[in-house]
């Protein structure tokens, strides 16, 4: 448990569950209302995504009851599964394995142990350093010739989104500010609250005024206007929550702003990489939203950002 905060985010999450309440009770109407006679796939997604944010917000709340242990081994377990459909869309060979095992059960692990130890100094370098130069050794050992640098490119760029920067939201945890000891989790809180605002508001916002699309042929759905109207009204909720964090309120706007524009730079890489495969979505595993990574690629692009923002902004 933080015991230092335990006010705030109950508040914070009754909150949240205040919201998910609001939301079920209108997908539930709409669905009463409009959807009586038969399926209606709009809002049979809406309602889909609702019970999804249900499971997740539940789960998200465990780990913080847990503490630092709780957060570190949730967000592992999200890199893991993020990195295995990752894994799982990308050309690999037999060649591969021995590389793949141990990203998988060596690599991520360690990543998160280094986190939990808040050894910056190597957790910052371990994987863009020593494992970008050791593990295509690994896999030269296979004697594998074929496509050999995509598929060493391709296991290093999954391991810098799926471990590396994931791993920047448990780190926070580590970060030492003067007059704020024991409150680092509510950065959490308030980063997962901005970003995944921003996403749920650009989609409303998109569904209500979207007319000019930003980039059809990566993801049809995003729009200027939902866009807009997302990354506006996100980061006023950031500035309204100004409070859980060591920021001003003009702070608190301003990197809002600036992680919401990485989660939906983000979201563009993501759809950019999906759509190279073929596929609309990275998996099947949250329902309503599609896979881990769909549901993680604004927080994979916006967490370093957030954490490095605050460590040299506000750390002695």
């Amino acid at each position: 448990m933080f015991p230092h905060e335990p006010a705030a985010l109950t508040t914070l999450f009754i909150g949240v569950l205040g919201v998910l309440v609001i939301a079920s009770s209108v997908g539930a109407f709409l669905r009463w209302k409009l959807a009586a006679n038969g399926p209606n796939a709009t809002i049979d997604n809406l309602n889909a995504r609702v019970k999804a944010w249900w499971v997740m917000v539940i789960v998200l709340g465990i780990a913080f009851a847990i503490g630092k242990i709780g957060v570190i081994v949730l967000f592992a377990i999200v890199s893991f599964l993020s990195l295995r459909e990752f894994a799982t869309l990308v050309y690999t060979r037999r060649g591969d394995h021995r590389a793949l095992a141990i990203a998988f059960f060596v690599v991520l692990p360690l990543q998160y142990v280094l986190v939990g130890m808040d050894w910056y100094g190597l957790y910052a370098i371990l994987i863009p350093v020593y494992v970008f130069l050791f593990l295509p050794i690994f896999a030269a050992l296979s004697r594998d010739t074929t496509r050999f640098l995509e598929r060493a490119a391709k296991l290093m760029y999954a391991l810098m989104l799926c471990v590396y920067c994931v791993s920047y939201v448990p780190a926070l945890l580590t970060l030492h500010i003067p007059g704020y000891a024991g409150r680092n989790v509510l950065l959490i809180a308030w980063l997962i609250v901005v970003v995944q605002a921003s996403d749920v508001l650009q989609y409303v916002f998109g569904k209500l005024f979207g007319r000019h699309r930003i980039a059809p042929a990566l993801s049809p759905s995003k729009t200027i206007e939902g866009f807009a109207g997302g990354v506006v009204s996100s980061s006023a909720i950031g500035c309204a929550l100004y409070p859980l964090t060591p920021f001003t309120p003009a702070q608190a706007a301003l990197i809002a702003v600036i992680v919401n524009l990485m989660g939906f730079c983000g979201g563009l890489v993501m759809s950019a990489i999906k759509r190279d495969r073929g596929v609309k979505d990275w998996g099947t595993l949250i329902e309503g939203h599609g896979g881990m990574l769909d549901r993680l690629d604004s927080i994979v692009f916006a967490a370093p950002v957030y954490f490095h923002m605050i460590r040299y902004g506000w750390e002695p």
